[in-house]
């Protein structure tokens, strides 16, 4: 469980765009480079030379932030900007250490190795961290430029304008939003620990922690926060009924809905989920 803000913008940050072989269409001005120096190849760790204010060098600015944990500097370069602009400096702080997670996933150096512009859009290609190997691959990331200034289109155009509506509020909904579907996901998977267990043990269900112990669940559930929700299981006295709830860990702030899933008399009822005002939802 990945105990951080918002999947999405993970993905939208550290691995915007597809393969680079799609990038070179025919009709675009193929803005690639010859090698500057050594030096600039070595401090940068680019493959071409990057000219000051370009789409490059915007790309190299945004990750450098990001990696320095300036985060309202590094969004202010892409399309996500009214999300941060109107933040204050402790709604920031906040969210600091759902970034911080991203900061730490930006290579040391990010080798930029071509540039496409056409007209007012653009399309870097760099070496970025797959998101499912986290191993290196060449990517693109597109750009456009508004006010004579080059920003990272981190989401399109129907995503902006929705981000462009909630201001200062779209990374908290973001948030919430995320937190329910990997809540939801982890009443799966708790569930689904739990018919293990039963399995395996004359039809007994378990507590959390002894599910844990066994490596049917992540020890991440101990924790009282985890992703913003704290998980409890409730047993029956023989063992043979169980009932497993997630809550938000600051209601309105980290989750909106509570989880219940239950196994009553050997009828498993399914993960249910409604907005109870951060108490512990009971199946009626």
């Amino acid at each position: 469980m990945s105990n951080k803000i918002l999947t999405i913008v993970l993905s939208l940050l550290l691995m915007c765009g597809c393969g680079a072989e799609a990038s070179k269409n025919a009709d675009l001005t193929l803005a690639e480079k010859p090698l500057g120096d050594a030096t600039q190849s070595s401090e940068t760790g680019a493959t071409i030379k990057i000219e000051p204010n370009s789409p490059a060098d915007t790309v190299r600015a945004f990750y450098k932030n990001l990696r320095e944990k300036k985060i309202r500097d590094a969004i202010f370069l892409t399309n996500l900007r009214p999300a941060i602009e109107g933040l204050t400096d402790a709604e920031l702080k906040d969210l600091q250490v759902d970034f911080d997670t991203l900061a730490e996933r930006v290579p040391a150096q990010i080798q930029i190795n071509g540039e496409i512009i056409s007209g007012d859009k653009a399309t870097v290609t760099a070496n970025l961290p797959d998101e499912k190997t986290n191993k290196m691959k060449t990517q693109e990331i597109k750009l456009k430029r508004e006010n004579n200034t080059w920003i990272l289109k981190m989401v399109a155009d129907d995503a902006e304008k929705l981000v462009k509506e909630q201001g200062s509020k779209y990374f908290f909904a973001l948030r919430i939003e995320t937190h329910h579907e990997e809540a939801r996901d982890m009443m799966e998977r708790i569930v689904k620990a739990e018919l293990t267990h039963a399995l395996q043990n004359q039809g007994g269900y378990a507590d959390l922690q002894t599910l844990v112990s066994k490596d049917l669940l992540p020890a991440e559930l101990l924790n009282s926060d985890a992703a913003g929700y704290k998980y409890n299981i409730l047993l029956s006295a023989d063992k043979k009924n169980y009932s497993a709830n997630a809550v938000p860990t600051v209601y309105g702030k980290t989750g909106k809905l509570s989880y219940i899933a239950e196994v009553i008399n050997g009828t498993d009822r399914g993960v249910k989920s409604a907005d109870n005002g951060g108490r512990t939802l009971k199946i009626q």
